[in-house]
């Protein structure tokens, strides 16, 4: 455990990705065998079972340093972390360690369906012969809280520079993997017996910041809509067809339709595209389809109501072939000729055109769709992994926007604990009355932050727990994706991806939008 808390240490205060890369190949060769699976396992993201509640951990931790709840609450709200606030309320600092970072992981695992005595006198036996460092990593482990500064992809650098293979065949190998035991070098590294039921590392797109004509001759270019469903993986592998999500997740029992295509694709075939589910001849919205993504059992009923299509994007293997290295417009010639005369798979259609002005024109008309705007692909380009800026880039429409007051706040975590910087937005209703309708802690700069901050503390009306009712001044210009009605809201409507857009000083409340304009939004988009 100590070893791994400090590799978590100088990862949090290393800003250079060389510097990382260094520092996980150093703990991949220190560390004992047993731990690198449990390391790679938590540092590519995964997440342990909860064993033990929060709200027990609270009572505790209070318990045990004679604290009373309130002060430690009080606490968590100046700090901002549970885990880190919980380290520093411990002041036991022993060179003891109970358990190496598996065994702790496996002694977790066992606690699953103890009673409280046994995982209390766990967690303070650890409390009681541990350091700050190893402490503050368990309680990390526990809350789920587990956020270590590295991506995915540095550590594929790392595991690459540590075991002397191909980043891209570490990548292949991660995916699908959901167990600390899964992640042991000593099983990446095993030569796969029989065929691989995984996915590849899916080709993420760029958001396309400038004019679409600094990129040349659009001549050099495919373009196609941007669909709003489930960017998946089709693989037929000789088991039967598999469905992979991009977070990958297998999607297998929400979609079991797709298992008919085995009879239609060829052995070892994989396909990358999206989920969308279609109605009348048309795409739904993706509201619609979170209504399937949300049945924890598909009906028969499920599947005439909500019927699911897969668009073909682009075909990335073919009769154990691999055609990754392969042009994108070779591998979208071979696509149409293997995908035809199927309901269940199509090829997404390319969006036609001759210039990038004629492509802004069609673009503007994506929500008719319905489209979240348009893909531009080189069509000389390979399919990589992750997001590789330079060939396939994203150009969304531009998002909705109505001004909003700013009617609570809360503060933040980590570096923003300190800070109001969680913030909900009303709009005025037909009473003449403020309704929320949306919450929002991403779009302002870190001055506008600190002003708005300095605002809540000067104007708050009552406390409700960490929540502060603030003086309705304040308006500001919130974006959003997509628009839905909701039973759950007292607004009746729901945002996808709402953020604050701007600061609207010139604005006084008084001018903020109405309930109704969200009303008619609504309507207008779907």
């Amino acid at each position: 455990m100590k070893l791994f808390a400090a590799l978590l240490t100088s990862l949090a205060e290393s800003s250079k990705v060389n510097e990382k890369i260094e520092q996980i190949v150093h703990y991949l060769t220190d560390a004992p065998p047993g731990d690198r699976g449990a390391a790679l396992f938590l540092l590519c993201g995964g997440k342990l079972p909860r064993v033990i509640s929060s709200r027990e951990m609270r009572e505790w931790v209070s318990e045990e340093t004679e604290i009373p709840l309130w002060l430690l609450e009080e606490s968590y709200q100046v700090v901002g972390d549970l885990a880190e606030t919980l380290t520093l309320l411990i002041t036991t600092d022993s060179d003891r360690t109970l358990y190496s970072l598996s065994e702790c992981v496996t002694e977790l695992g066992r606690l699953r369906g103890k009673g409280g005595e046994e995982r209390r006198s766990f967690i303070t036996e650890f409390w009681r012969n541990s350091n700050r460092e190893t402490r503050f990593l368990l309680h990390k482990l526990l809350t789920g809280g587990f956020r270590i500064g590295v991506s995915r992809a540095v550590v594929i650098k790392a595991l690459a520079k540590y075991s002397g293979r191909d980043e891209a065949l570490l990548a292949h190998r991660l995916i699908g993997r959901s167990s600390p035991e899964e992640f042991s070098p000593e099983v990446l590294f095993q030569p796969e017996d029989g065929p691989s039921v995984t996915p590849y590392p899916f080709f993420l797109a760029s958001p396309l910041e400038g004019a679409p004509s600094e990129l040349g001759e659009i001549s050099e270019w495919q373009c196609e809509w941007k669909w709003d469903g489930i960017r998946g993986q089709l693989l037929n592998r000789g088991v039967g067809v598999s469905l992979w999500s991009r977070g990958e997740e297998l999607l297998n029992e929400s979609f079991p339709e797709f298992q008919a295509l085995s009879d239609l694709l060829p052995k070892d075939t994989v396909i990358d595209g999206e989920v969308v589910i279609t109605l009348g001849g048309a795409i739904a919205p993706f509201s619609v389809l979170q209504k399937r993504i949300t049945r924890r059992k598909i009906t028969q009923k499920i599947l005439n109501d909500l019927p699911a299509q897969f668009l073909a994007y682009d075909l990335l293997e073919l009769g154990g072939a691999d055609l990754r290295s392969s042009p994108l417009v070779e591998r979208r010639r071979r696509l149409e000729q293997l995908i035809q005369g199927s309901s269940l798979l199509q090829v997404s259609p390319l969006v036609s055109c001759s210039s990038w002005d004629e492509l802004q024109t069609l673009r503007s008309k994506a929500p008719t769709i319905p489209a979240e705007g348009v893909m531009i692909k080189r069509l000389s380009s390979p399919y990589r992994s992750g997001r590789r800026r330079g060939d396939w880039w994203k150009w969304k429409i531009d998002p909705f926007t109505v001004d909003g007051v700013l009617v609570y706040a809360q503060k933040g975590h980590g570096r923003r604990a300190d800070i109001y910087s969680d913030y909900t937005f009303a709009v005025w209703g037909e009473d003449g009355q403020l309704v929320p309708f949306a919450k929002a802690y991403s779009g302002l700069t870190d001055e506008e932050m600190k002003e708005v901050d300095s605002f809540i503390k000067e104007n708050i009306k009552e406390r409700f727990g960490p929540v502060r009712t603030v003086n309705p001044v304040l308006v500001f210009e919130i974006a959003f994706d997509g628009i839905q009605q909701s039973k759950r809201h007292r607004s009746g409507v729901a945002l996808r991806f709402p953020r604050i857009k701007r600061f609207r000083r010139d604005k006084p409340a008084a001018e903020a939008d109405s309930l109704a304009t969200l009303i008619a939004l609504m309507r207008t988009s779907t």
